[in-house]
């Protein structure tokens, strides 16, 4: 009777450790539940985003204001009649 009280103690301590320790326990699990959360949130960031950008194409697609504001923004371009002032900062010495 000793030797199964044993045999089943020792059982018992093999299936604790591989629950606690082992490749699928509780430590993994706690670790795989981390990186979903981190995941959600770098999706939570790239969602919002595409938004962003889809919106840019949207404007882009449906409005001259948006692709003016582009070239005046990016190209540096300027209507017809219409005079260009650049202020050049003095360099600080």
């Amino acid at each position: 009777m000793k030797l199964l009280g044993g045999v089943l103690i020792v059982l018992l301590a093999l299936l604790q450790y591989k629950f606690w320790f082992g490749d699928t326990g509780f430590q993994k699990a706690r670790q795989y539940e981390q990186r979903i959360e981190s995941l959600r949130e770098e999706i939570k960031e790239i969602r919002s985003r595409n938004a962003a950008l889809q919106a840019e194409v949207d404007d882009l697609k449906n409005g001259m204001a948006a692709v003016e504001e582009r070239a005046r923004r990016d190209l540096g371009m300027i209507r017809k009649n219409e005079t260009f002032f650049q202020i050049i900062e003095p360099s600080a010495k």
